[in-house]
């Protein structure tokens, strides 16, 4: 006979928690009257075990998927499935053995951080893991900096994310995040429904780590609610039906039709109201405006730590004219090739902004860029000969950028693009051996007449500069050019041809009347207020731009190169690029063109000569002859001892007078400069004692205490005590700098290796070390460099711990004595 009797009470002469499951919550399972409780077999069973809990992975997945899906347009790629669904898949399976062995919420979370790390290398990172998917030591660190430093990344970096596969962790952890807190709702909450808030949490998390470009937002949102509902409703038909006892076949087939009627219902009519509003919704409410995370947040590259490459123009023009920089492959018609664009002013530099707005943010990017902009589509090929410096030259809108040669990698990390002003930088820099292939969208520039018909956008809101910044010539020389005109294309035409009437190029060159360098407000002052302006592109290009500006006129500075008369260039050909082919000129916003180039060069005029101080030949002097000298009165005629008097007098005063300005200026000086010698003769010798070691490994082993030296006098603690991987985790992290890792994982090896380094490592070695010097020292201020290379803390640092040592020497040497 049953244990229970046909209505669900307990056994006859049972207490009232006998058989009691020491994992029930107290409640039975009630009647459909709800006059007794029952218990069924799946009482003491995990919800996980059940046929149910297939029902329940089967809801969430199809929740999952449209979540995933949102990651679509922010990749660019299918790139982003594999780690989205490896996420769901690890949470998933941690949420299943949770609910399974009903462990508790620290150890359900213990075994989310080791599914973490042990299936992230195969799904986020499968480029770090050994064969793509046995977790290694780069996997580890890649994963542990994701997981804290990641989010700010992704929202940073311009897509599409297919650029950067260390990204990967952002969609693998978020989807462990949501499959795991979903899962163990719904494998083990008595209100399993709140499942749904995870996914919509991950689902508006997905809206916010994208683009403006939505995935398929209504599709999305009709299967989540779709699902949702439906699966809501089979959970709570469930409790109320399937906790009956079941006691012949007819009524568990008349349960099971039942259960299907209601879902084919439930499932017919949410998805005839859900196509319904699907349809109409878009219709009756208005589209709003997208909000993502990558619109509102300010990347962390600080641009003003670099200096504006318009500082050094009059450098190309003079030092360096006849200086190959770079050789592109092919440049477009009537192209030019762009260094940098600026549009602040502060009354000494003009400089770029980047805050945002018309200025633009700099973002992050790879070797494919997203880009609304049209044009033709171009690869162009560029090699590095003599240009140096951290601003990336390009040409046209930037689609992608692919580097080369042994700083490939550094330089990929630290590339960031402006795509308002078309401004690439790299913080690793550029120098001469590098080579990098553009992908970009080219627009041919339209004429000057069609230019002078068209209308500019005079709403643009540029960077303001104040009045005392301002030339004080300026109002009165853009109102002389101007005159009572009121079109705005017109009076920039006026402007331009006004400076190039009344201009003169000069660079300062030999044979050139005097010229100075530069574009403060009291250089540009100078230049307005002559009646022939002599300057060059960086002047005339800045006083364009500010007259503009003065005028109501949108207006920014670009510096680069391009050819002209002097130019050794045909077109479709390689063009070898000079240093005397650096140009300057203003873009303005035309409403039918967007910012369109305008050169402010003078016309060829012809040699303007300098002024003679008088025109008047100067007539030849007349020689006369000498008078004799006056003899003394009480001199005598060949007396010695006058002319032993008078040199010894002379001597005298020539040897004190000398030694007096020695102890003058000698002492000072030797106060002032002799640490700073003292300091940097240290260094230098520290460096080559290290370099020209003994032994070979003493030698690698050197080079990084050269790193972390140079490091600690830039102001990063590196932590006493610490491993090299650690310390070049720490720098890493300061400095942004990844090649910092490599080069710790090539000490480790050679110094713990069982053969000795060959001198050809070694000098590998110290080259990686010499690069990577270089590239801290170029991501600081000048000011920053020179405090560095005077600073005491790493001198201060060594001896500290050769104290250390030979504390711990001698606490050695005294116990074994004892």
């Amino acid at each position: 006979m049953s244990n229970e009797n046909t209505r669900g009470n307990a056994p006859v002469g049972a207490g009232a928690d006998r058989g009691r499951s020491p994992y029930n919550t107290g409640t039975g399972f009630r009647t459909g009257t709800g006059r007794g409780t029952t218990r069924r077999k799946e009482a003491d069973r995990p919800r996980a075990l059940t046929v149910f809990a297939l029902v329940d992975l089967a809801a969430l997945c199809l929740m999952f998927g449209a979540v995933i899906v949102g990651f679509g347009p922010v990749w660019g790629s299918l790139g982003y499935l594999l780690p989205a669904v490896g996420g769901v898949f690890v949470g998933l399976a941690v949420a299943w053995v949770g609910a399974w062995r009903r462990f508790p919420a620290v150890v359900v979370t213990a075994l989310a951080v080791v599914g973490y790390f042990l299936f992230g290398a195969a799904f986020a990172v499968p480029h770090t893991a050994i064969a793509g998917v046995v977790p290694s030591l780069d996997s580890l660190r890649e994963l542990m900096l994701g997981s804290v430093e990641g989010w700010k990344r992704f929202i940073t970096t311009a897509p599409p994310m297919q650029s950067f596969p260390d990204l990967g962790v952002i969609p693998f952890l978020l989807m462990l995040l949501v499959a795991l807190i979903a899962g163990t709702i719904a494998w083990r909450a008595k209100h399993a429904v709140w499942a749904v808030v995870p996914v919509l949490v991950g689902f508006v998390g997905v809206i916010l780590l994208g683009t403006v470009d939505e995935a398929l937002p209504v599709v999305q949102g009709l299967v989540i609610t779709i699902v949702a509902l439906l699966w809501g409703a089979v959970r709570v038909m469930e409790a109320r039906v399937g906790t009956h006892s079941i006691s012949t076949e007819s009524s568990q087939e008349a349960t099971r039709r039942l259960r299907w009627y209601r879902v084919r219902t439930g499932a017919t009519i949410l998805a005839v109201a859900s196509l319904a509003a699907g349809f109409t919704g878009p219709l009756l409410m208005p589209d709003p405006d997208r909000t993502v995370l990558r619109e509102t947040v300010v990347p962390p590259l600080d641009i003003h730590e670099f200096t504006s490459p318009l500082v050094g123009f009059r450098h190309y023009k003079k030092e360096v004219r006849d200086e190959e920089m770079f050789t592109i492959s092919e440049l477009p018609e009537n192209g030019r090739i762009r260094i940098a664009t600026l549009d602040r002013y502060d009354g000494v530099v003009y400089d770029a902004s980047g805050d945002g707005g018309v200025t633009g943010f700099y973002t992050r990017v790879g070797d494919e860029i997203a880009t609304t902009a049209s044009g033709d589509p171009m690869s162009i090929d560029i090699t590095v000969t003599g240009y140096r410096g951290v601003w990336v030259p390009e040409v046209g809108s930037l689609t992608g950028v692919s580097w080369k040669g042994a700083n490939a990698q550094a330089q990929t990390e630290g590339s960031y693009y402006n795509s308002d002003t078309h401004t690439a930088i790299t913080t690793a820099g550029i120098r001469p051996g590098d080579s990098y292939t553009l992908s970009t969208l080219v627009t041919p520039e339209p004429s000057e007449e069609t230019l002078k018909k068209s209308k500019i956008k005079l709403d643009v809101e540029m960077p303001e500069t104040e009045g005392s910044g301002m030339p004080q010539e300026l109002p009165a020389k853009t109102a002389q050019f101007t005159g009572v005109e009121t079109d705005a294309a017109t009076k920039l035409f006026r402007i331009r041809d006004g400076l190039q009437a009344d201009g003169f190029l000069s660079s300062g060159l030999e044979g050139e009347p005097l010229s100075r360098p530069g574009h403060s407000a009291e250089r540009l002052n100078t230049l307005l207020a002559e009646e022939e302006m002599v300057g060059d592109d960086e002047q005339f290009a800045v006083a364009l731009a500010l007259m503009a500006q003065q005028a109501g006129i949108p207006a920014r500075v670009v510096m680069g190169f391009y050819p002209d008369k002097q130019s050794e260039y045909e077109e479709g050909k390689p063009w070898s690029v000079l240093g005397s082919d650096v140009h300057a000129w203003i873009e303005v916003p035309f409403e039918e063109y967007g910012w369109v180039p305008i050169d402010a060069v003078p016309e060829e005029k012809p040699q303007m000569q300098p002024q003679p101080e008088s025109k008047e030949e100067p007539k030849p002097p007349v020689l006369q002859d000498p008078e004799p000298p006056e003899e003394p009165e009480h001199a005598k005629a060949g007396s010695v001892e006058d002319d032993d008097k008078e040199e010894a007098e002379n001597e005298g005063f020539d040897w004190g007078l000398l030694g007096m300005i020695l102890l003058a200026v000698g002492i000072p000086l030797l106060v002032i400069a002799g640490p700073i010698v003292a300091i940097l003769a240290y260094k230098a010798r520290r460096r080559t004692a290290r370099r020209n070691a003994e032994q070979p490994a003493d030698r690698i082993s050197g080079g990084w205490y050269e790193v972390v030296d140079v490091v600690t006098d830039l102001g990063t603690s590196v932590p006493r005590g610490a491993t090299r991987r650690e310390s070049a985790g720490v720098i890493a992290g300061a400095h942004a700098v990844p090649s910092t890792l490599m080069l710790a994982h090539r000490a480790d090896e050679t110094v713990f290796g069982t053969n000795e380094p060959t001198p050809a490592e070694v000098e590998a070695f110290w080259a990686g070390v010499d690069e990577l010097v270089g590239g801290l020292r170029s991501t600081v201020s000048t000011r920053q460099r020179v405090r560095a290379a005077l600073s005491l803390r790493s001198i201060w640092v060594r001896v500290a711990e050769r104290r250390r040592a030979q504390a711990v020497a001698r606490a050695t040497g005294t116990t074994k004595e004892k």
